[in-house]
């Protein structure tokens, strides 16, 4: 838990981030806050994943550095479904024990304690009924609860999420909701890609705002306020009209 004198867990200093050989971001400064959801959002092409990747250590800077002190057991990245191969054979509950990999270690038993833990999870979510399906016979809320369950079980402090809410039923939008905004209140920092105003405006502490190749840190009511569902511009500036993750 982050205090006073140690700062944010997560700072980025004059980060510069490319793909290939083409600049993505650059002179991206700011602190995320300690126990709050910070949504990430922006048009097509704006960097959002780019930013995660940097954030996460799979891409490195250009320039500038990222500044995290969260161990990397205590990170954790929810990428989009699409990156989840629903061939593998494995069940729900398999799929949550599996969050205890990075402190406990791939290939070691797991004890009482972890299976209990994994229950745990599972009820909270909704989702102990499902414990023994694999997850190629789930429907999309119920594959994402089960992603968030891996999440739940590592206990990460660090928790980055590349639109969460997308092709899931209401009833399931509700519980993550409710389970982020529990994680955020226990101190986890969060960083959401959003691209809904309604989302934006239930669950997001603060906003980062990617456009032209620079980011810019602002509060959720000064993005609805000037970028609301009503404005024209809003799908193209902020991404926040059904424009997916770049």
């Amino acid at each position: 838990m982050a205090t006073p004198t140690e700062g944010p867990r997560l700072q980025l200093d004059d980060l510069q981030l490319a793909q290939g050989n083409r600049t993505v971001l650059q002179h991206v400064d700011g602190a995320f806050r300690d126990g709050a959801i910070t949504a990430l959002v922006g048009a097509n092409g704006t960097g959002k994943s780019t930013l995660i990747q940097g954030i996460m250590g799979l891409l490195k800077p250009v320039a500038g550095r990222v500044r995290c002190r969260v161990s990397k057991e205590r990170r954790a990245w929810l990428p989009q479904q699409l990156a989840l191969d629903l061939t593998f054979p494995m069940s729900v509950e398999e799929l949550v024990m599996t969050g205890s990999w990075p402190s406990h270690g791939a290939l070691k038993g797991y004890c009482a304690a972890h299976y209990r833990r994994g229950r745990e999870v599972m009820a909270r979510l909704g989702i102990s009924h499902l414990a023994h399906r694999p997850l190629g016979e789930l429907s999309g809320g119920q594959r994402q609860r089960a992603l968030i369950g891996r999440t739940l079980m590592q206990e990460a402090e660090l928790l980055l999420l590349d639109e969460p809410f997308a092709n899931v039923d209401a009833e399931t939008v509700d519980v993550l909701t409710t389970v982020l905004r529990d994680m955020a209140d226990s101190g986890a920092t969060l960083i959401v890609v959003l691209h809904d105003t309604e989302q934006l405006a239930r669950l997001a502490d603060e906003v980062v705002v990617l456009s032209h190749g620079h980011a810019h840190w602002t509060s959720t009511e000064a993005v609805l306020k000037g970028h609301g569902p009503a404005s024209p511009v809003a799908p193209m500036s902020l991404g926040l009209s059904g424009v997916s993750a770049c």
